[in-house]
């Protein structure tokens, strides 16, 4: 069926899910302040990295004695950190159920070759049960599955009297996600995702009881320096004060210090939530009345709000091959590139084949209102 070619174009068409969409009225003068030419290890530049830190505290609301780092390779070097660093003397439970969980499960099983780890797992588009993880052991999972838009929907399910720690990589739920600190003992982030800062830089925000376990134990693996939070027992209390293990780009420093202003001029997380909660919404109403796309998510409670995975759900395509489903998807996804109506909104080259929307707190919801006629057309153009 023809449909005719829209006309009105997203003001701002980036969709992508990392780097994401700048922050509304983001612009290059903004950076105009930074460091450039000055030592990150200078007063000036330890106290601009001091101020990503609390401001990132104040924002999330993370507890006065959670101590917060911002550490090297963006979310995926803090999980790493996190892994080398804190497992071991318990058994693992890891959760996965996309691409992410499947790599932390093989570099816990390959890497570190713990040998008492038991792998929690489910096909994209549903979660694993949660219930099976334990509270004598660690657990390891993602608070969102960035590549298969799945979330959990809460922290009942982790246990207040717990004795292992639980390790959350959050990259793509921190700043538009509400996360209870009382059940994350490790949390881990990245500036690319909900705040739209230049990929580079992770975080990570360790509780009491995982800074004890930094003191109290050795792991049994050499430990790469850009890993080392602690060291023969003593904490590597630089790190939590801005003196980063490796050179910070001071102008994705200044970048994020700009993102980080923003949401909290606008209302802080509950406003950052909102605006996430929102653009959720109005791809639900779309996905309702356009009969061709659904969610990848089974679950409407397991529905991201940010990283939004769709599969094309109209007859003609479903019974197709994946390799022909992909296809059908990359021409779409091409078309609207080409037509400078969307940007890099192909499923993730593991995930099962269709689109991904991001829909964090930096997208404007009349973006995502703009691009459904274009995505309607789009697959009009493309489909059997």
């Amino acid at each position: 069926m023809s449909i005719g070619r829209p006309t009105v174009r997203p003001r701002n068409p980036c969709f992508s899910s990392g780097p994401c969409a700048k922050r509304p009225g983001w612009r290059p003068e903004r950076l105009a302040d930074a460091l450039v030419g000055r030592s990150h290890r200078s007063a000036a530049g330890k106290a601009r990295l001091a101020e990503v830190i609390e401001r990132s505290r104040s924002v999330l609301g993370i507890p006065a004695d959670y101590r917060i780092a911002i550490v090297p390779a963006s979310d995926t070097g803090a999980v790493e950190m996190a892994l080398w660093s804190l497992l071991g003397p318990r058994g693992v439970d890891i959760l996965a159920w996309e691409s992410f969980g499947e790599q932390w499960a093989q570099d816990i099983t390959g890497q570190l070759r713990l040998a008492d780890v038991r792998c929690v797992t489910a096909p994209y588009g549903c979660l694993p049960d949660l219930a099976v993880a334990s509270a004598e052991r660690d657990i390891v999972f993602a608070w969102n599955g960035t590549t298969s838009g799945v979330r959990v929907p809460d922290g009942a399910w982790i246990a207040d009297d717990r004795s292992g720690l639980t390790i959350c990589d959050a990259t793509s739920a921190a700043f538009a996600m509400a996360l209870p600190w009382d059940k994350l003992d490790v949390t881990t982030w990245s500036w690319q995702k909900a705040l739209g800062g230049e990929a580079q830089h992770g975080m990570i925000a360790l509780s009491p009881r995982a800074i004890e376990r930094l003191r109290s134990h050795a792991p049994a693996w050499p430990m790469p320096k850009i890993f080392r939070l602690a060291q023969d027992g003593a904490l590597a209390e630089g790190i939590f004060r801005g003196e980063t293990i490796n050179t910070p780009s001071m102008l994705a420093v200044e970048d994020h210090l700009d993102a980080l202003r923003w949401a909290a001029d606008i209302g802080g997380l509950p406003a950052l939530i909102a605006r996430a909660e929102a653009n959720l919404a109005a791809i639900e109403a779309w996905v309702a009345r356009a009969g061709w796309p659904a969610f990848l998510a089974a679950d409407k409670a397991h529905r991201s709000c940010t990283s939004i995975c769709l599969r094309i759900a109209d007859p003609a395509v479903a019974r197709l091959e994946s390799a022909e489903q992909a296809e059908i998807a990359r021409r779409l996804a091409a078309l609207l590139e080409a037509e400078g109506a969307a940007f890099d909104i192909e499923a993730y080259r593991h995930a099962p084949p269709g689109l991904r929307l991001w829909a964090g707190t930096t997208v404007e919801t009349a973006d995502l209102r703009a691009l459904f006629d274009w995505l309607d057309w789009a697959y009009a153009e493309v489909a059997p």
